[in-house]
């Protein structure tokens, strides 16, 4: 699986989104090819470069679970777009 943060500043933290009450929720791509899509799409709208990761998903999921953090996993079924900043 893959998560996306700022090229070069990998150790800063991942990408994530903000969900209907205003809690961060972490993006899990299933497939590379997926993550690598949305980031293009981040890009577009004038984000940083962005840096598609591999991860232990099972050790991400313990993680997030461990410190109370949303996340949300992307299936090749799912379709997201980049929220629109109003």
């Amino acid at each position: 699986m893959y998560i996306l943060t700022i090229y070069g500043r990998e150790t800063d933290g991942a990408y994530s989104v903000k969900n209907e009450y205003e809690e961060d929720v972490l993006y899990i791509f299933e497939d590379e090819d997926d993550a690598t899509r949305y980031a293009m799409m981040l890009e577009e709208e004038g984000s940083s470069e962005m840096h598609i990761l591999e991860i232990d998903d099972e050790l991400m999921i313990k993680t997030c679970e461990m410190h109370g953090y949303k996340y949300t996993i992307i299936t090749p079924n799912d379709i997201v777009i980049p929220p629109t900043s109003e």
